[in-house]
């Protein structure tokens, strides 16, 4: 399945565990096929640096290596549907990438549901249905 993991789940994932960290270890094992861009590596990568403390290097190496994991492209548009330019990215990724989820938790877009047919789910929702067995809590 092709899933594009927003980077609020990826900073979760890299910095408390869970179930983003979960979600982001099956796409280390192939089990997803993760798809980013390059605006939203951006954006993990200054978060990383700026918000969290990291060396600008480590933040870099982060990147490098999820853009090593993931399939990174390039939405050549990236219509406003959204009030978050960000959501935005997520979104025209997605659609690029052929992805079939986009795994966030950011409200806004999770009250959108859905998108020109790509599924927008919770962390713990899309675990749910990847991996029915794992995290029950």
């Amino acid at each position: 399945m092709r899933v594009l993991l927003d980077t609020n789940v990826l900073v979760s994932a890299i910095l408390f565990g869970g179930v983003p960290r979960s979600l982001l270890e099956h796409g280390i094992r192939g089990e997803l096929d993760l798809v980013t861009s390059p605006a939203l590596m951006d954006e993990l990568e200054e978060l990383l640096h700026r918000k969290f403390g990291f060396p600008a290097e480590a933040a870099r190496q982060v990147r490098a290596e999820l853009e090593l994991l993931a399939d990174v492209v390039r939405p050549k548009v990236v219509p406003r549907v959204l009030r978050d330019r960000d959501d935005d990215e997520a979104l025209a990724a997605a659609l690029t990438g052929d992805a079939e989820v986009i795994v966030t938790g950011d409200n806004d877009l999770l009250e959108v549901g859905s998108h020109r047919g790509v599924q927008i789910l919770p962390p713990r929702d899309f675990l749910n249905l990847a991996d029915p067995h794992e995290n029950q809590e």
